[in-house]
């Protein structure tokens, strides 16, 4: 079979095949790049590539349905999940469209001594590699290639090899928005391909979304050539709950917190830490309202979770179970797979010996954890490689405030979740990753902030 193809994750039906490029396309593709770099961006305004974005977003909402069809086909997104996606998409363009002359504005410098003044212009950087996850198709294309785009810098993006068809899709947006070919093309590579797009000068960096193996791999490529690069990897996010008025509302935050995307997002809590005086309650809740969330067709409208994405993530995680549960992890709630249908499953007694105390679990799988103190709970939310997210829950507006300082992630969320916005940064610390998507710092990141001096 192809290295790209649809396989639906619920039938197992290869759907289509799609051809890898030739490594003469993709010379030829970088190539294109670098003149649209070198015509497009120096001869269109932000406020020209603005309004195209703009109108790339306004066709994510109105093919919604049919661009929601395709990933439920290629990784078995629930459909209500994979609409709010498309929507979310929109509300990225059309955030990045409505500020980003303010955004890449010259920055005027109050100069220390001379005469004259000073300026930081803010200028695109060149051609740029996206290599994309398959767990969100059309919002992480959203959150690199719009502010991208805005900025001038050409996008070589390559999709995850089970999301052909969701690139295909994005393709034709771009292009029936009014955006020039060369300004966005999609290249089905193989990673040794990647590789060497990497290593050609007239690429000017990398942004991937993945595993710690594929960012440690781009990020070594892009290091010995001294290239720009930004990773967004995984994460084991701490859910930490210390008090609460509302106990059944923290339990429900807690159970979409885990299994939205079907537990396959990386800012998903995946360990659940609880203050002893709440731990009792909070597990029999929580391991209630996760057994009564069953998987099943992602077509319908009431599907809260799918299938797993593919035959590799379910082996995976299965994996990864089967291994908590001989080092000596309980099951409070699980059962058996069908296909690529995974149970919800909660853990307790999960120690710091076991492989899953700094595993990322991606599916619905949750790990519970007691707490005698504050500290002890932020002990166990930063005894972890990643740090990507957390989210906190007090009714002590202090307590809150005072563990979210403490927290070594990217972001914290306190006493919600799901508050993710297009003006909000995206991103983490250690294992996690480096650099910021979305919001002021995501347009940013690949900038060429250029001095200008000028005495007279």
């Amino acid at each position: 079979m192809s290295d790209y193809a649809v396989v639906n994750p619920a039938t197992g039906e290869t759907v289509k095949e799609y051809p890898t490029i030739s490594d003469a396309e993709l010379e030829s593709a970088i190539g294109a790049a670098d003149g649209a770099f070198r015509d497009w961006s120096q001869n269109s305004s932000v406020s020209e590539r603005s309004a195209i974005m703009r109108r790339v977003g306004e066709l994510h909402v109105e093919r919604r349905e049919e661009l929601a069809d395709i990933i439920i086909r290629e990784m078995g997104k629930p459909r209500e999940q994979a609409l709010g996606e498309i929507d979310f998409c929109g509300d990225i363009y059309g955030f990045y469209a409505d500020n980003a002359e303010k955004l890449l504005a010259d920055e005027p410098i109050d100069l220390l001594a001379g005469d004259g003044n000073a300026v930081v212009r803010k200028s695109a950087m060149g051609p740029l590699i996206g290599i994309m996850p398959w767990n969100f198709p059309y919002y992480q294309v959203a959150r690199f290639a719009g502010p991208n785009l805005i900025v001038g810098n050409p996008v070589l993006l390559k999709p995850a090899p089970q999301c052909p068809e969701s690139a295909e899709a994005i393709q034709k947006m771009m292009a029936d928005a009014g955006l020039p070919a060369d300004a966005y093309q999609t290249i089905l590579a193989t990673n040794d391909q990647i590789a060497e797009a990497i290593a050609d000068p007239r690429v000017r960096g990398v942004s991937l979304t993945g595993s710690e193996r594929a960012g440690a791999a781009v990020a070594e490529i892009a290091g010995r050539n001294l290239k720009k690069v930004v990773l967004e990897l995984g994460g084991s996010d701490p859910f930490i709950l210390l008090g609460s008025d509302d106990l059944e509302e923290a339990i429900q935050a807690g159970v979409d917190a885990r299994l939205d995307n079907t537990g396959q997002s990386c800012n998903a809590a995946k360990r659940f830490i609880v203050a002893e005086e709440l731990y009792d309650d909070f597990l029999d809740g929580f391991t209630e309202k996760m057994k009564e969330v069953q998987p099943g067709d992602p077509t319908s409208d009431e599907t809260a979770i799918g299938p797993l994405s593919s035959d590799t993530a379910t082996e995976r995680l299965q994996d990864q179970l089967d291994r908590a549960v001989a080092q000596g992890a309980n099951v409070v709630v699980g059962g058996e797979r069908n296909g690529n249908f995974f149970p919800t499953t909660v853990l307790t007694g999960v120690t710091p010996d076991n492989d899953a105390y700094r595993e990322e679990f991606f599916g619905p799988v949750a790990t519970v954890y007691k707490v005698a103190s504050e500290d002890e709970a932020i002990e166990i939310a930063n005894d972890t490689p990643f740090g990507l997210g957390s989210y906190v829950f007090s009714n002590d507006p202090e307590q809150a405030q005072r563990v979210a300082e403490k927290l070594d992630t990217g972001m914290v969320f306190i006493n919600g979740v799901g508050l993710d916005g297009a003006e909000l940064p995206f991103g983490g610390v250690k294992r996690s990753g480096f650099g910021r998507e979305l919001g002021t710092y995501g347009i940013q990141e690949f900038i060429n902030k250029k001095l200008i001096r000028t005495l007279k």
